[in-house]
């Protein structure tokens, strides 16, 4: 049987580490990318090999489109086709509004959209021959709901949720479904700035009582990677119950 290629970003750790570990597990071979840790990316593939799946990997900056041309020239030597992308890379810059400089302002555009689009394009342009692919989009609660100290996260967040609704309208004729999955507070080293205190505190205003793993993010990527092909142009959240 032919593997399927999962491509995914943001794959050192967290959510994108356990969804390259889950789809390995389910008979993928993987093409994965962070923006600076290879070494932790590296223990990623190894892991995933484990699993049966050939591991590509990359270390650069997706912000930057000549980075992801390179990225996706490597992946159509190594694999016959790109049948899923998972953008996850992302970063968190949080404080007030008034204090972003605009180099974070830049830093978190390039790292949490610019590099989601340039990625979209260069999957799509190989899916499209095929009629077939699936494009899912990491997001937040945050997206929809706005957070305070988190504007430009937020911002950001809403534009992926935009981009694919609009995207998925785009490719739907050609059969390759776009969706995105709107994650609340996931225990990941994004969150890791908080306090136990802290924890305690968020923990209690979500209704399930704990924030969630990444293990749970990565099954519903999974599922959505799965799921009928009428789904489309979807922002699923998962978040506990807490935003809603």
């Amino acid at each position: 049987m032919i593997r399927k290629t999962a491509v995914i970003t943001g794959a050192s750790r967290g959510i994108g580490r356990a969804a390259a570990l889950l789809f390995a597990r389910q008979g993928y071979n993987l093409a994965l990318c962070c923006r600076q840790n290879t070494q932790l990316l590296d223990e990623t593939a190894r892991k995933a090999a484990e699993s049966g799946a050939s591991c590509l990997t990359c270390t650069g900056d997706l912000g930057n489109p000549a980075v992801c041309r390179d990225f996706f020239q490597k992946i159509d030597a190594a694999f016959p086709s790109i049948d899923v992308l998972i953008n996850n890379a992302g970063i968190s810059i949080t404080g007030l509004f008034q204090d972003m400089t605009e180099a974070q302002w830049q830093e978190i555009l390039s790292s949490n959209l610019s590099s989601a689009f340039y990625l979209s394009q260069e999957a799509v342009r190989r899916m499209l021959p095929l009629h077939r692919g699936c494009i899912l989009n990491v997001s937040s609660v945050w997206g929809s709901a706005g957070a305070s100290c988190e504007v430009a996260y937020s911002a950001v967040k809403g534009a992926i949720n935009s981009m694919t609704r609009a995207l998925a309208k785009e490719l739907a004729p050609s059969h390759i479904r776009v969706n995105a999955a709107a994650f609340g507070a996931i225990d990941t080293d994004m969150n890791r700035f908080l306090s136990e205190e802290e924890k305690q505190a968020l923990c209690e205003e979500i209704p399930m009582g704990r924030m969630g793993t990444c293990e749970e993010a990565a099954e519903l990527l999974w599922r959505l990677s799965e799921s009928p092909e009428y789904l489309t142009g979807q922002i699923v959240t998962m978040d506990g119950g807490w935003i809603g």
